[in-house]
């Protein structure tokens, strides 16, 4: 797991940037209610998509949350006065505070399937009646573009996808959110080349391939002997679930 204080600094110039966050802001926004204008930006990270999110709806407030020292302070200097570090397992605002929830880039980093449950559950409980969560799912199949390096790494051990599709909406409906809309997106900025990729495995980047272990050696050596190092495969799809809370009779 990468250690997401370290990775502040980098953390937009690596994603895509802001073209990465205006596509990622402009299909969550079309997911939300037109009436919405509480918002909460859950692992909000450097801020880069919750100040776009802020922009993008006259009359908005949005607060963004992350539990990165380091991410929060970058997001508060974007957005002065509406960012908390706090886990997203454990929110410290009270029930129905928010028209809506975004979590872009969160589930799949979850260390294991309670603490997905304790987000959702979160999610659930934070939303005003008729609110709407639109979460990411299947980040890690999103990167998945058919290219050379995805089959060379098709071969490494696999990690659990924590935000696999089905099981995150079968999680919310459990907490009794209803299906409210699917979108895709794409990461624009993020097409892999072999140089790159291979940097990200020696970083940490691949849970199942720790850096130093003999057979991340053989993947790396495998990403080096590819052709055009530097060349940028595809932008990978990003998938977007919304779930609405009903509304009270």
């Amino acid at each position: 797991m990468l250690d997401y204080d370290e990775e502040a600094g980098r953390y937009d110039a690596l994603r895509g940037g802001e073209p990465r966050a205006a596509a990622a802001a402009e299909a969550v926004l079309a997911l939300l209610p037109g009436p919405a204008r509480e918002l909460l930006d859950l692992g909000c990270g450097t801020g880069i998509v919750t100040r776009r999110l802020a922009a993008g709806r006259a009359g908005a407030r949005v607060t963004g949350v992350d539990r990165a020292s380091a991410m929060t302070l970058r997001a508060a200097a974007r957005l002065p006065g509406a960012v908390v570090r706090a886990d997203s397992r454990r929110l410290p605002f009270p029930d129905g505070r928010f028209d809506a929830v975004t979590s872009v880039w969160l589930l799949h980093l979850m260390p294991a399937p309670e603490d997905v449950r304790a987000v959702v559950a979160e999610c659930a409980r934070v939303l005003r009646p008729g609110g709407v969560w639109v979460t990411t799912v299947d980040k890690a199949a999103g990167h998945n573009v058919g290219s050379d390096i995805d089959a060379v790494l098709a071969a490494r051990p696999p990690a659990p996808a924590r935000d696999a599709e089905d099981e995150v909406a079968a999680c919310a409906a459990g907490h009794g959110l209803l299906p409210a809309g699917r979108a895709r997106f794409p990461g624009r900025g993020q097409g892999r080349s072999p140089r790159r990729t291979l940097a990200d495995l020696r970083r940490g980047w691949f849970v199942t391939l720790p850096p130093g272990e003999p057979l991340a050696e053989r993947f790396a050596a495998r990403l080096a002997a590819l052709p055009d190092q530097d060349r940028p495969r595809p932008d990978p799809v990003f998938t977007l679930r919304a779930f609405r809370r009903p509304a009270e009779a």
